[in-house]
Parts: C-alpha cells; structure tokens; sequence
C-alpha cells in the first residue's frame, strides 16, 4: 500500500510539472555601468532577479510544456542614463532560440535591440504584469512590465509560427492588445505609430496586418520545412529556405522597408552562408540576388562567401 501511495504521488508530481511546466528558460542581465555611483548598483541586481523569476516563473500560455520544450531566451536591460530619480532610461536587446530538429545546433528566432525603455524601479517594488490592465497606476513602473510582457508574446508568436502555419497568432494578438493599452506619459516612447517606424507598434502592427500574411509562411517554411529537414534532404531542405527568401522578397517589394522583413533578418547572415555555401552555382546565384536586397548591411559578406 506504501508502494502504491509513493508511486501515485510520484506520477501526480509528474503530471503537474507537464502541465504546469513553464514555457521560457530566460537569462536576465541588468547593465548599469553607465549609472553614476551615486546611485545604489545593488537595486539593479535586485531588478535583475525579480525581472528573472517574473518570466520564468509565470505561465504566459495555456499549453503544457515539456523541460525540453522551454523556449532559450534572453534579455539584457542596458541602463543608459537616469532621468530623474528611480527613472531610468534604458536599451533592451532580446534574443530567442529554437532548436533544429534532430541535430545539436538552434536557430536565432529573435535577435533584436529595442532602444528606448524608460522605466521607474523602486528597490523590491513588485514586477507584476497584468493582461487585463496593462497600464497600472504607475506609467512608467508598468512600461517595464508591458515591454517584457510585449516581448515574449513576440517570442511565442514566432516560435508558434515556425512548427504550424500561422500557429503563432493568438500570442501576436496579445501583443498588439499590450500596444493598444500601452502605458502612457511624457518619457515613454515606441508603442505609437508616430514614434518611429522601427517599433513595438510597427512590429505587431506588421504580424497581424493582412498585407504581410505570406511572412508567416516564410516563418513557417524557413524552420519547419527547411532548417528541420536540413539531416534528411539538403538540397530539398535548401529549395525551401531559398522559396522563404523569394517570398520575403516579394513582401519587400510590397512594403519597401517594412519593419517585419528586417527583423526576421536581423542576425541570420552566417546561418545562411553556411547554408547555401555548399549549393550548387545556380541556386548561389539566386541567394545572393534574394539576400543583397533583403539584407544590404551584409552585401559584401554574402558576395565574399559565396561567389
């Protein structure tokens, strides 16, 4: 009876973990070198802990994943200056990673810098962040929160989007509902349509706006049908991630200069030299031709590696 109690309670524990498991295994790092020393740098440690276990500690969907399933991210919070005290103005680079099916290598889903995030922080103040309220009684004390919380929705957006066709929509919606109840005052700045064209707004604004619908099939067939055929078939594994890039080109031709095209490119120019160093000169050709429009900051590297 003993046995049978223990062994209940261990497949009960299991269970919970499965459905209870969170989807994030998040790295917070909190930079305050430029912060003058007349301010306390042990409340950016604190922040940096609290900031940690509030993504890895709360569930931000209503899946169940597995330990091996969380999503590998990061966020580096890099203080740039005080703006008056407990006011911080701040740069936020956030990077994601998905594994490639059955190999050892993961694939950068997200690799961007936001660079304007003015926040308050008192020491030990609550990080919380609510879906229903995005804006608390404090403006800026929320924007902190709401960026976090707009991130990772991003993160799960594409994530989503990269194992089914436009799995990831639900959390893009999420997303822009931050950006329409976004935190507002005088210091706070990237949620609106006038602040920028390269922001959160423009960001979500371009995932859920028909026009760019073909950028969720290149989501979905650059990883699931190319990257993670890659060890089965690579010249069909190829002929899909070249298909995603003429379809990226397409969208760019549509929407010179969209925000969405730059981000899905930003930090892929050595993932996609290695793969199409080894293809035949044709299909070289059509590369470089789709990449030195897609991405111009990386012309000259692509022509090097693989002319």
């Amino acid at each position: 009876m003993k046995k049978r109690s223990l062994l209940i309670l261990m497949i009960f524990t299991v269970l919970r973990l499965v459905t209870f498991g969170q989807e994030l295994q998040s790295k917070v790092t909190v930079v305050a070198a430029r912060v003058p020393n007349t301010v306390d740098k042990k409340v950016f440690q604190t922040l940096q802990s609290q900031l940690t276990n509030f993504i890895n500690n709360r569930k931000w969907t209503a899946e169940a994943f597995l330990p091996q399933e969380r999503i590998e991210c990061s966020f580096l919070l890099n203080i740039e200056s005080v703006v008056e005290t407990n006011v911080y103005k701040a740069s936020l680079t956030i990077q994601a990673a998905r594994p490639v099916y059955n190999s050892s290598y993961s694939t950068a889903l997200v690799n961007f810098q936001d660079a304007d995030v003015t926040f308050r922080y008192v020491e030990y103040q609550p990080v919380e962040f609510n879906e229903s309220r995005v804006q608390g009684s404090d403006a800026l004390a929320s924007n902190l929160t709401a960026t976090f919380a707009y991130y990772i929705n991003i993160i799960l957006g594409l994530d989503y989007d990269s194992f089914g066709p436009k799995g990831g929509d639900v959390y893009f919606q999420k997303a822009q509902n931050i950006v329409n109840n976004a935190p507002e005052n005088r210091n706070i700045s990237g949620w609106k349509a006038f602040d920028g064209s390269r922001n959160r707004y423009w960001l979500a604004e371009n995932f859920l706006n028909t026009r760019f619908n073909l950028v969720h099939d290149v989501i979905y067939n650059y990883y699931r049908q190319g990257l993670d055929f890659m060890y089965e078939n690579q010249a069909d594994a190829r002929s899909k991630i070249l298909n995603s890039l003429t379809q990226l080109q397409t969208i760019n031709q549509d929407n010179p200069n969209s925000m969405v095209v730059q981000f899905f490119m930003i930090g892929k120019s050595q993932e996609l030299i290695q793969i199409f160093k080894k293809a035949p000169a044709q299909e070289k050709t059509k590369a470089i031709e789709a990449l030195q429009k897609l991405d111009i900051a990386n012309v000259s590297k692509y022509q090097q590696e693989l002319k």
